[in-house]
């Protein structure tokens, strides 16, 4: 089934809410998706994608947060909880999701700061993650947007 743009980013927010929750609480995985896959609002997201996100950014996790500490200016544990949640969705797409574009991963992920984080916590997660995606996609960071014509 394909799913909409508006259904990826659903996905990615209730991805974020859910890895807050497990972080913070410790709730079992499983749980955690049963809670979220059952709730009303859920059924307009990309579940495929919300149950990747879910499953594959805390098995990665050693690996993520590792190439998101390069580039804080504190530790980990003292990354605001929602920031941290959205730098490891962005960070897990950014390496393992080379089919998004890191300028839509940066995107949503600022996105969902504006409207879930610290009041300038965008910045913050902006900073990481630009230099993170030059790091890690050089040759698609590299790239400028095509001109048509001298447009």
């Amino acid at each position: 089934m394909e799913f909409s743009v508006h259904a990826r980013a659903r996905s990615r927010r209730f991805a974020m809410q859910a890895l807050y929750q497990w972080d913070l609480s410790g709730t079992d995985l499983a749980e955690i998706q049963r809670q979220f896959t059952e709730a009303e609002d859920f059924r307009r997201a990309d579940r495929d994608y919300f149950v990747e996100l879910l499953q594959s950014v805390p098995a990665r996790l050693e690996a993520i947060d590792r190439d998101i500490a390069e580039y804080l200016d504190r530790p980990m544990d003292q990354v605001d909880p929602v920031e941290r949640a959205i730098l490891r969705i962005a960070t897990y797409e950014l390496l393992y999701r080379i089919d998004v574009p890191y300028r839509v991963i940066l995107n949503e992920a600022i996105t969902l700061t504006r409207k879930f984080g610290a009041e300038q916590g965008h910045a913050f997660v902006n900073g990481v993650l630009d230099r993170l995606a030059h790091r890690l996609r050089p040759d698609e960071y590299s790239r400028k947007p095509q001109q048509v014509n001298g447009l």
